[in-house]
């Protein structure tokens, strides 16, 4: 398994004595995937704004802040 992010969603537990493994569905990953790249261009657009307006863009704070919490609430919801 060469993708990082599947492997985090991954759950593996013991159940009598044999290790059963979990994957997660291929949309879930595709989401985390798209909420990581999203949360990226969204940071590098926040610098954009502070270097060449010289001002803080709270609009694109609270989508930075919206995907970081919606990328943290599925693996700690897929963990349990």
């Amino acid at each position: 398994m060469a993708d990082p992010i599947k492997r985090a969603l991954t759950c593996r537990r013991l159940d009598r004595g044999a290790f059963i493994i979990d994957e997660p569905d291929p949309t879930l990953v595709y989401i985390v995937k798209f909420g990581l790249g999203m949360s990226v261009c969204l940071c590098a657009l926040e610098i954009a704004s502070m270097a060449f307006l010289h001002s803080w863009n709270s609009e694109v704070f609270s989508g930075i802040t919206a995907l970081v919490g919606m990328v943290a609430g599925v693996f700690v919801g897929r963990k349990q």
